[in-house]
């Protein structure tokens, strides 16, 4: 009973609409405004503000919200330690995955799996700071992303490889043959580039500040897919990781250049909550993440 109650306590928290939460409980709007009070009663706290309809949570509904979805996260590992098989995992994995490391993230769902054929995997594209919340609130099992810059606290962590940079120019730029270009080279071109939301934009400025040479894109996007869009219109340059290259492909008329002065790596990996016992589908996740070698898939490029 309580478990239920709490799944439409924090249903009634994301959705913050009575109708809608009971919608997504599959109960009446009645049975689900029971269930809260119940909750209220039990706790001996006002949990939900109402007006005629949901207005928020008060400070121990807040709280409540906290211990209730971290109570219904180890619920569900609970149940599924309980019913495991030898077949593996078969819930829905849901993996947060910065941009950058989506020309990785294939590599780690596919050996997840081949260890667990009936499972699934849900995958988000967020940022780093959006996978950290997402781990904090249980509504992710794990994440991709950057593990040196910025790091995320209270999880742990595998490294899986490390980026280095690449300015992307047209075959008819003055640079177009070149092996190497400079930091402060690479700054000065008419850039699109990722918006400053996103590490990866956040490390290149860093990059470009270290030798003064700050970074003006005229066009910023949260998709590489519109960087490439402008790539292949014509006139743009864009800075990005060399694994870019291995998702997209050789691009007619499109030539790659090594960023140097100074060079740099940065180190991506897999990041779950840091908490015991680990969930069975963060265990399945680090289970696959172990079995990889992706820095020598990348490393040709």
């Amino acid at each position: 009973m309580l478990i239920r109650h709490l799944s439409y306590f924090t249903a009634l928290a994301e959705e913050r609409h009575f109708a809608r939460a009971a919608e997504r409980s599959s109960v009446t709007q009645p049975t689900l405004s029971a269930a809260i009070k119940k909750l209220e009663n039990d706790l001996g706290a006002i949990l939900v503000v109402r007006d005629h309809r949901f207005v928020g949570l008060t400070p121990e509904g807040e709280k409540l919200l906290v211990w209730g979805r971290q109570i219904l996260a180890d619920y569900d590992s609970l149940k599924e330690d309980l019913t495991g098989s030898s077949e593996g995992m078969t819930g829905a994995l849901r993996l947060g995955v910065v941009p950058a490391a989506m020309s990785a993230v294939a590599f780690l769902t596919t050996a997840f799996l081949d260890a667990n054929p009936a499972a699934t995997v849900e995958i988000r594209s967020l940022t780093s700071r959006a996978i950290a919340r997402g781990l904090d609130s249980f509504d992710l099992d794990g994440g991709l992303t950057y593990l040196d810059d910025e790091p995320i606290a209270h999880v742990r962590s595998m490294p899986l490889y490390r980026e280095r940079y690449l300015l992307v120019v047209p075959n008819d730029h003055d640079l177009h043959g070149r092996a190497t270009v400079s930091w402060r080279e690479a700054a000065g071109e008419r850039l699109c580039l990722l918006s400053q939301d996103m590490q990866n934009r956040r490390i290149i400025d860093r990059l470009a500040a270290s030798v003064d040479a700050p970074i003006h894109p005229a066009v910023v996007a949260n998709s590489f897919l519109a960087i490439l869009s402008h790539l292949r219109e014509g006139g743009w340059a864009s800075i990005v990781p060399h694994t870019f290259m291995h998702l997209v492909g050789p691009q007619t008329g499109l030539s790659t250049i090594s960023i140097t002065d100074p060079a740099h790596r940065e180190l991506l990996g897999l990041v779950v909550s840091d908490r015991e016992p680990r969930s069975p589908m963060a265990k399945a996740l680090l289970s696959a993440g172990a079995r990889l070698e992706i820095a020598e898939s990348f490393d040709a490029i």
